[in-house]
């Protein structure tokens, strides 16, 4: 088997695609959707508290700010890149979403500090089953300060003041989760878009197109066969870095191979000597670097091996 001409590079145009598509429509996009649902949840309470407060009331200005901030959210460019100001949707970097919903919090705290008892008491009782789910120490404190002052008067100042407070600690314990995931997203996508730029210089220099191609097929193999058998995926980076770490582990394998089996070494065998670095186009270098793309763990132990092998101590010379 052959990979001529361009194929490729056209592969890796291809998957670059996909990595896009992944980005903008299964990652962010959903997200983006959800922030926009709560978006308008929090607009109607801003209408509604607006046409039940007085124009001179302290409340009417809270809530007109809190109605300019979400006009300013839903400027275009402040969270999505569009081609016009409604439609076309380009990109929805995770930065500007992850900020966007932070944003988003903090006004609904401050249309909680004004909206009526009835309201806060529901909130409250959301809020103390979202800190039971919590295990730090403080959070359970925080729960049973507000569960005790509102069994005492759930009315008073103090029990607004604890309200907010557990609104302010739960946005920040989901701001926190969410903005880890998007750290991770963002360094498998730049992880992947770097392994594509490797791939092209690989397999431009040292020839060795078929051998990437098998691996990548093994990388997107091995999250397949673990959905298969139910086993959840870690996270969408993951699913997307598992074929460009497949083909740099596939390459990276067969050059292993071709160390131990040297016969200076002589670890692996006649057999692997014949069908590793020198040989890719073979059936068995080929079913080799499926397997490397494959298993990730298969790669770390070649390697773990070789590293012993390179760090041995020296024989000591023989007494004369």
């Amino acid at each position: 088997m052959r990979v001529g001409g361009w194929g490729l590079e056209l592969v890796c145009v291809c998957y670059l695609l996909i990595v896009y598509i992944t980005s903008r429509g299964l990652i962010a996009a959903p997200r983006y959707r959800l922030l926009q649902a709560r978006l308008r949840d929090c607009r109607s309470r801003v209408e509604c508290l607006a046409a039940t407060r007085g124009d001179d009331s302290p409340e009417k200005a809270v809530v007109a700010a809190v109605a300019g901030r979400l006009d300013a959210l839903e400027l275009g460019g402040t969270v999505v890149w569009r081609l016009s100001s409604r439609y076309g949707v380009i990109a929805i970097p995770l930065s500007k979403l992850a900020a966007a919903w932070r944003a988003l919090h903090a006004s609904e705290r401050r249309l909680l500090g004004v909206e009526p008892p009835e309201e806060v008491l529901a909130q409250r009782e959301v809020l103390l089953i979202q800190l039971a789910g919590s295990s730090d120490p403080g959070d359970a404190e925080l729960a049973a300060k507000l569960a005790a002052e509102a069994a005492a008067d759930p009315r008073s100042a103090e029990a607004r003041a604890l309200v907010l407070a557990a609104a302010q600690r739960v946005h920040e314990l989901e701001d926190s989760a969410a903005e880890r995931d998007y750290d991770q997203q963002r360094v498998a996508l730049w992880l992947a878009l770097t392994g594509l730029c490797a791939i092209l210089l690989i397999g431009r220099v040292l020839d060795h197109r078929e051998t990437m191609l098998l691996g990548a097929l093994g990388g997107f193999l091995s999250p397949v066969v673990g959905v298969m058998r139910s086993q959840r995926p870690s996270s969408w980076g993951v699913l997307v870095l598992a074929p460009v770490g497949g083909a740099l582990a596939a390459v990276g394998g067969l050059l292993l191979v071709r160390m131990l089996a040297d016969p200076d070494l002589n670890l692996l065998g006649q057999v692997f000597l014949e069908n590793s670095w020198g040989a890719p186009e073979r059936p068995i270098a080929l079913a080799v670097a499926l397997l490397f793309g494959f298993s990730g763990q298969l790669f770390s132990r070649l390697a773990l091996t070789a590293t012993g092998q390179l760090t041995a101590p020296a024989p000591a010379p023989r007494a004369v």
